[in-house]
């Protein structure tokens, strides 16, 4: 018995000297504390400066986007470049002259069986496939398309189709809708924003050659109706006519240039593959 409780004694003082010398090294600072330190101890997170939003860095086109009214914001004093405003809305903001140079359209077609990831809202893809949405370039399919959306444009994804055509290929209404802004801009050139019939949705045509005879802001359109031409107007390749085309979600205020853009490709995407199955 008395080589056992000298053996206790020994191993309690063990365990005491033990936890005495980590008590000693934690407040001197050589360890490092575990998970269940103070959060005083913690490295502050670095605090970045929030990055201000602008209507010329909206996913509108592959190298800019039009600027909302002067209500909406002070022109930049820099821009030069000309551009045309239709009578009934307030002038949008001149354009800055753009550093980038243009970037060529690529002419890989997808295979339509690879399908690419659908759009993280669920809900909008859901609704956007029940209406059916059509190519807008009258004599292209899915087979012929590239899904070039999340592609980067110089600085900034594209988050848009290009849809390769011949130029004066007619453009077509992708869905029924109103023709809420003819806008003409260096970027996007002579371009198209129709706004869906409950607008939702906003569809966005750019670097026409031109627009459809009779087409004005406010008409009423049909999924299928001829609204402009496959061209190079704006800041496109000179030699590879295309139309630049994108499904955006309106906000609460419904501005024409503002929203948060959707990949139509997979729409078209899975349309071609259930009709082929």
């Amino acid at each position: 018995m008395s080589r056992l409780r000298q053996a206790v004694a020994f191993l309690a003082g063990f365990l005491v000297g033990v936890v005495v010398l980590y008590v000693l090294l934690l407040w001197k600072g050589q360890l490092v504390r575990g998970p269940f330190a103070p959060a005083s101890s913690a490295v502050p997170p670095t605090t970045l400066p929030p990055i201000a939003s602008s209507p010329a860095e909206s996913p509108r086109d592959s190298f800019a986007s039009p600027s909302p009214p002067f209500s909406a914001v002070s022109a930049p004093s820099s821009a030069a470049s000309a551009f045309e405003v239709t009578p009934g809305f307030a002038s949008p903001a001149p354009w800055a002259p753009q550093a980038e140079a243009p970037m060529a359209v690529p002419d890989v077609p997808t295979p339509p069986h690879a399908l690419p990831a659908p759009p993280p809202d669920l809900g909008d893809f859901a609704r956007l496939k029940t209406r059916n949405i059509a190519i807008p370039v009258q004599g292209v399919d899915v087979s012929q398309l590239r899904d070039n959306f999340s592609e980067m444009r110089g600085s900034r994804v594209h988050e848009a189709i290009d849809i390769l055509a011949p130029r004066g290929t007619p453009v077509l209404a992708a869905d029924d809708g109103v023709v809420q802004k003819l806008f003409t801009s260096v970027p996007g050139g002579r371009t198209i924003y129709e706004f869906d019939r409950d607008e939702t949705y906003c569809y966005y045509y750019a670097h026409l050659d031109r627009y459809a005879e009779g087409l004005k802001e406010g008409l009423a359109v049909k999924k299928g109706d001829v609204i402009g031409y496959v061209g190079t107007s704006g800041n496109a390749p000179p030699g590879t006519p295309h139309l630049h085309f994108t499904i955006f979600k309106l906000g609460p205020e419904k501005q024409w240039w503002k929203g948060t853009a959707v990949n139509p490709f997979p729409l078209w995407a899975l349309k071609n593959v259930n009709n082929n199955g």
